[in-house]
């Protein structure tokens, strides 16, 4: 009679435990099972769901510990009386046929949704060849020593830090690591004082645009760059200055003399995958101070660089605080992990906080406890090491898997030992979102490259091939298959 009330699409990728646990849980918070009637037998329920005995009684028995069931002797288990009614509140408001709503569309000041985005389709796991750029094989990620950490940062030792919100301040331990362990790989040292904690790239330069743009700011960017900066700076109606991108990096010449910002990512070019030579940052780094313009440093892949010599930052070369550094935990960690940081002289890093207050104070203080104690065991190098090792071998098979299949679509000469992507030109006459929507049809996911340049007519003949999330032995296989996929126009 009862078994209706009992029916569970098991998710093979969770527990039993947790999942039935989840399930009676919101039975008895909807109200949907009635009060006066006892719960199945652990007995009866475990023949129900086709799980064991014990499962059911251990949950019975953590239900009961947690006093959303009782025992009542000879009966069975009952819903506890603090929970004999689902917790909702009527309002007695009769519906009307004809609502009066707002009009949203003129209200708006803007509308973010009308600007060009990268599009990831959501279930871009279940592809073959997922050729995506900025996602990780989460096999490879360290979960026990992820768990370590978390179990250490519940501890009584370590919950006193982040059970209590920091106010506008971050995790002392975790700003400690990036200023003494992660920035001085890229030459920079500084005071705690210039640094703030930030969730992630995109959040740091909307923090920036919001504190420093206006219709009267002019900004710099790579062209081709990233999407994202370019609508949070056009967000704050900045005048958008576009620099082209060679092999070297981006051109430096007279057009960034009327600057006030200048957003760049000379490390991995985004999404070129070119590194900017040594004398254009010396020429760039002259030229800020000469014609008083601030460089924005979006150094986001800096700990996953395979060089054996990379270039040092351009802070590191900053003599005049010119330089405002954003760093990135997304592609060396997790990219769910929403964590970043920005350096910058401390009165501007004092206004930032300021307004980061104002938005949601600080990111979560648990998970800066438990990324600061991930580097401060020595968790993080020894992924990084890992993941170097991974990526190298990646990269080389994309190299040859290109060469052998899609000679001819090579952009430049020497792919960056940085870079965990393969910026792809095919010929004029090709529309890669047609080529992209093909292949996805084929199970090759693929990104088209109109949306990184800021022209009003961009090249449509560009994509981009991420390596870091499709599995080592799938790339040739799927450069095969989309060269079969590029045979059809």
């Amino acid at each position: 009679m009862l078994k209706h009330y009992f029916h569970i699409e098991f998710d093979t990728e969770r527990t039993l435990q947790d999942q039935i646990r989840e399930y009676l849980v919101d039975l008895v918070l909807t109200g949907s099972f009635p009060v006066d009637k006892p719960l199945p037998s652990s007995r009866n329920l475990a023949h129900m769901l086709g799980v064991s005995r014990n499962t059911i009684v251990l949950i019975y028995e953590s239900l009961v510990d947690s006093g959303y069931i009782e025992a009542k002797s000879r009966k069975g288990f009952f819903i506890t009386a603090n929970y004999d009614s689902p917790e909702t509140i009527g309002t007695n408001i009769v519906q009307k046929e004809k609502k009066i709503c707002p009009n949203w569309s003129h209200r708006f000041q803007k509308q973010p949704s009308n600007e060009r985005n990268i599009v990831k389709p959501n279930d871009w796991q279940g592809f073959e060849y997922p050729f995506i750029y900025g996602q990780i094989q989460r096999e490879f990620f360290p979960l026990e020593q992820w768990r370590d950490s978390v179990r250490k940062s519940m501890s009584g030792q370590w919950n006193k830090y982040w059970i209590n919100d920091m106010v506008d301040t971050d995790d002392p331990l975790l700003i400690e690591q990036i200023r003494t362990r992660l920035l001085p790989r890229r030459g920079i040292y500084v005071e705690p004082s210039e640094i703030i904690i930030t969730i992630g790239t995109q959040n740091s330069l909307y923090l920036l645009a919001n504190l420093l743009c206006s219709n009267t700011t002019q900004v710099s960017m790579e062209n081709p760059g990233f999407r994202d900066a370019l609508n949070i700076f056009s967000l704050f109606d900045s005048k958008i200055q576009k620099q082209d991108v060679d092999h070297d990096g981006i051109i430096v010449d007279d057009k960034l003399n009327t600057s006030d910002y200048l957003y760049i990512t000379p490390s991995t070019q985004v999404p070129t995958g070119v590194e900017l030579s040594e004398d254009r940052r010396k020429a760039l780094l002259e030229k800020s101070v000469k014609h008083d313009f601030v460089i924005i440093e979006d150094d986001y892949d800096a700990e996953i660089n395979m060089k054996e010599n990379p270039q040092p930052a351009l802070k590191a070369l900053d003599q005049n605080n010119r330089v405002i550094y954003i760093g990135s935990m997304s592609k060396s960690i997790s990219p769910g992990l929403r964590i970043g940081y920005m350096v910058a002289d401390e009165e501007l890093i004092s206004e930032i906080r300021a307004l980061r207050r104002l938005m949601y104070r600080h990111p979560p203080v648990n998970i800066q406890r438990q990324l600061s104690l991930f580097l401060s065991l020595g968790y993080y190098d020894t992924y990084l090491r890992k993941l170097r090792v991974i990526n190298s071998s990646k990269l080389k098979r994309m190299r040859d898997a290109v060469t052998h299949h899609l000679p001819h679509m090579y952009t430049v000469k020497n792919v960056s030992e940085g870079a965990t992507s393969l910026w792809l030109e095919a010929a004029t006459e090709i529309n890669t979102e047609e080529v992209a929507w093909l292949a996805a049809r084929n199970s090759i996911l693929i990104e088209p490259g109109a949306v990184h340049f800021i022209n009003e007519t961009p090249p449509k003949n560009f994509f981009r091939l991420g390596f870091s999330a499709i599995e080592n032995h799938k790339i040739e296989p799927g450069i095969h298959a989309l060269k079969t996929v590029f045979e059809h126009f």
